[in-house]
């Protein structure tokens, strides 16, 4: 099978990529860099311009699947410039594709697109599964919204459409849980607020799995990429902190100090929201990491 990623570079993309050259398929992907010789086999890279709208339409050629793993971070101050960048980043690369799939001859039956679990609004009670209707009214919210909108076009092109509402992925690569680890490993970390919000997350290996799961039984629809042991804050500062063998002896940071800090950009740290992968189990999906101990045991 022929796949096409878009974002083949970033933390998820990398590990997608590797698991799907192992398991002999051939990747196309497409970059914004100037592209380089690849000595890695089934491995082609193609140029694409977002701002500009324009992308090599070569990167079509004998492809079956899309996944569209394209987007700005998250994890940078949202001013009001950002926040134009975090959507048209999601919504206007989907655009592109939509209009190249659209006016040219090809072969593309399944459309798979990142999505994100800020959907969901924060709850104490509320346990969110994919049949959820209920949308969060934040930015983040609003944008997964969009996002999502963007990625439904392909429907009209008869295509299958998955979208991957992914929680915080877990890797010692990048993302969320460094910078988690960073101030304990230097003895000064501590939970936020509470500590009692419940954080839904996903260890790097299944979430590159579960699009592997997808691509190959051509799963459609809205799945939950979480592990199905949600953590509350506390409890996950304290079991880094057990992993990495450092102690924890100052108090939690209140929620109006990372506010100053970071902005609107701070909710992220504050996230409360209890979200099982129901349909990941019902499809038979087995999670290598089910639990946040086993989780950062194999990444630390």
């Amino acid at each position: 099978m022929k796949i096409l990623i878009t974002g083949a570079t970033g933390l998820i993309g990398q590990e997608l990529t590797n698991l799907l050259l192992k398991d002999n398929h051939v990747v196309n992907y497409l970059t914004t860099s100037p592209i380089k010789k690849n000595p890695r086999e089934n491995y082609f890279g193609y140029h694409w311009n977002i701002k500009t709208k324009q992308i090599d339409e070569n990167c079509l050629e004998g492809v079956d699947v899309i996944v569209h793993l394209a987007g700005a971070t998250i994890a940078k101050k949202w001013t009001k410039s950002y926040k134009v960048e975090l959507l048209e980043s999601r919504t206007q690369s989907v655009d592109i594709l939509f209009e190249l799939l659209k006016n040219k001859p090809n072969q593309v039956q399944h459309f798979i697109s990142a999505s994100g679990t800020a959907i969901y609004p924060d709850s104490f009670t509320a346990v969110y599964d994919e049949n959820s209707i209920a949308n969060d009214t934040t930015f983040l919210g609003k944008l997964v919204v969009k996002w999502g909108n963007s990625a439904d076009q392909f429907k009209k092109l008869n295509l299958k459409v998955t979208k991957v509402r992914t929680g915080i992925v877990f890797s010692n690569n990048g993302g969320a849980l460094l910078e988690m680890v960073r101030p304990i490993k230097m003895f000064v970390g501590s939970g936020f607020g509470s500590g009692k919000q419940l954080q839904s997350w996903i260890h790097i290996k299944d979430v590159a799995n579960l699009y592997h799961f997808i691509i190959n039984n051509q799963t459609e629809g809205i799945i939950n990429a979480v592990a199905p042991n949600p953590i509350t804050n506390q409890e996950l500062t304290k079991a880094i902190a057990f992993q990495l063998q450092r102690p924890l002896f100052l108090p939690n940071i209140p929620r109006w100090v990372m506010k100053l800090i970071l902005g609107e950009m701070h909710v992220l740290l504050f996230n409360n929201k209890n979200i099982i992968p129901k349909k990941a189990l019902d499809i038979g999906f087995q999670f290598q990491f089910p639990t946040a101990k086993e989780a950062l045991k194999d990444l630390f």
